[in-house]
């Protein structure tokens, strides 16, 4: 038996105990006597392991088809819990004319990770649980499961298991303790894909816990603080900007937008170093997140709706880079990496920015503040900024921008606009091995002048229309012409309810998207 052991969610968030024990998975040739419950794969058609207890008829007669996310908890033959789990009609990848087809493979390892999380959601009241992947082959004589394959189911079950309980006196759920798997050990660099999987899932679990923490709780002192220590744990440095520093570097976006609040601005700016011996034509990428610990509207003042109860994640962009950030020493990525974590609240008082007030950006642009509700551009502006002064390759900047790309996308996809192409096909590639979907917008130039002011070089809203890509246009003027791509997670930061992988609340979108990207950047040529 060979056992990785990871911490999938670091302790004592935003000075909350941790909510779960770190788990275990081990690949075993048989599973343990006591575990909890196990489960196996089970296609539309073919064969059903005989470990199930029962065959297909019998399952059938349950209302078990096989069907993709369908389970059925059974007594085994030898009497221990067993969970059958569908596959549908999927059809694993096969090399063709030597290469295997992109987009067929991430279809495959999309479904994969649902199916490993249908399983985790089965098993949810059980702590000790195993997964007999041999039984992938109910897919038919010819379906091998490679490393993508297994990297995508274990994502599957770790994120499936994951959930807030800090602050319940009576937490719903059983924490994962232990994941076997069974018939995976022989596939070439499973220990790897385990090991990617769960990487992966501690990025996305830590943005999770960032951005479920009610505003209360996590203050842009206490995100600063803690960029702090996950630095030390997991290779990259972090420096904190407080007020006076901002006020010195001019960044009058995330002053102006501050002015509201009893609480201090932060500015985070991490680093991360690839080890040396990395190429140098991996070149220099920076991030960009957008951190309002939470958005009242300002003097805008959002209504009182289920809307304005999820502002705690309004710092979901800034969320997803720090949790980006703490994979990629343990992924290897030899791209240098620079971040900046804009973080403030949103509130009205008596100091609070007005409407028609003008704001002075970090590059001494002059901005009309339209709608004190359209803040988040206001302190992208400065980091934008910063990050074009450094010269990187290329800026990607992540935020919960726009209420327009909600209303275009749903909460399921998140929008991609950018000036150059090439980046932007980067993050498509991205969002599609992660299954975190993401859709180009147009750059649309003909928009821009909605952006003008009478008295100022810009004002921060547009017209009513495309109010995703004239936010996309606002934040355009701060790159300084280099490519640059924008992701807007308004829509996708937070679920309803429990989906396939993505547990109810948080999702963590971005984090392992940007990690993925930053692990095949590659420089603009």
């Amino acid at each position: 038996m060979s056992e990785l052991d990871h911490t999938l969610i670091p302790g004592d968030f935003a000075r909350l105990p941790s909510q779960d024990t770190p788990a275990t998975v081990v690949f075993v040739d048989e599973f343990s006597a006591d575990l909890d419950a196990t489960g196996y794969f089970v296609a539309a058609d073919g064969d059903v392991s005989a470990e199930l207890g029962l065959n297909r008829e019998q399952l059938a007669k349950l209302g078990f088809e096989g069907k993709a996310g369908q389970t059925q908890t059974v007594l085994a033959a030898s009497g221990a819990l067993a969970i059958a789990v569908g596959l549908g009609s999927l059809e694993l990848p096969a090399l063709e004319e030597g290469a295997i087809d992109a987009d067929a493979a991430d279809a495959a390892a999309n479904a994969l990770r649902d199916a490993g999380a249908a399983f985790a959601r089965a098993a949810a009241g059980h702590a000790r649980i195993g997964l007999d992947l041999g039984s992938i082959a109910s897919l038919g004589a010819d379906a091998v499961l490679d490393a993508a394959g297994l990297d995508a189911i274990v994502e599957g079950v770790l994120l499936a298991r994951y959930r807030f309980n800090p602050l319940k006196a009576k937490p719903k759920g059983t924490a994962l303790e232990s994941l076997e798997l069974r018939g995976a050990a022989d596939i070439d660099g499973a220990a790897e894909a385990v090991r990617h999987a769960v990487i992966g899932a501690r990025a996305a679990n830590i943005t999770r816990d960032l951005c479920n923490n009610p505003p209360g709780h996590l203050t842009a002192t206490d995100i600063a603080d803690l960029a702090v220590e996950l630095a030390a744990q997991h290779g990259f440095s972090a420096e904190v900007f407080d007020k006076q520093a901002l006020i010195e570097l001019g960044c009058g976006g995330l002053l102006g937008v501050n002015a509201g609040s009893h609480e201090e601005p932060r500015m985070v700016k991490l680093r991360y170093t690839p080890a040396a011996g990395a190429p140098a034509e991996r070149g220099h990428l920076a991030l960009v997140g957008k951190g309002i610990m939470y958005d009242s509207g300002g003097i805008s003042l959002k209504p009182s709706d289920p809307m304005h109860l999820l502002m705690k994640m309004d710092m979901g962009g800034a969320a997803a880079v720090l949790g980006a950030f703490t994979a990629l020493r343990d992924l290897g990525v030899e791209t240098e990496v620079t971040g900046f974590l804009m973080c403030t609240d949103n509130m009205p008082s008596g100091t609070a920015t007005k409407l028609g007030d003008v704001l002075v950006a970090r590059n001494g642009t002059t901005v009309e503040v339209k709608n004190t509700d359209a803040e988040g551009r206001l302190v992208m502006m400065d980091a934008l900024a910063l990050a074009a002064e450094e010269k990187p390759d290329a800026i990607v900047d992540i935020a919960t921008l726009t209420g327009a790309v909600l209303m275009a996308l749903g909460q399921a996809t998140a929008g991609v606009i950018g000036n150059n192409q090439d980046i932007v096909d980067q993050l498509l590639d991205a969002a599609a091995t992660v299954d975190e979907p993401a859709w180009q917008l147009p750059l649309e130039k003909k928009y821009r002048k909605q952006l003008d002011s009478d008295i100022a070089d810009l004002g921060n809203i547009g017209g009513r229309f495309a109010g995703a890509t004239t936010a996309a246009l606002f934040l355009n003027e701060f790159v300084d012409g280099l490519p640059w791509a924008h992701l807007d997670i308004a829509g996708t930061m937070q679920s309803d309810s429990d989906d396939a992988w993505r547990s109810a609340g948080a999702t963590g979108y971005g984090a392992r998207l940007l990690a993925d990207f930053a692990l095949n950047f590659t420089p603009v040529q």
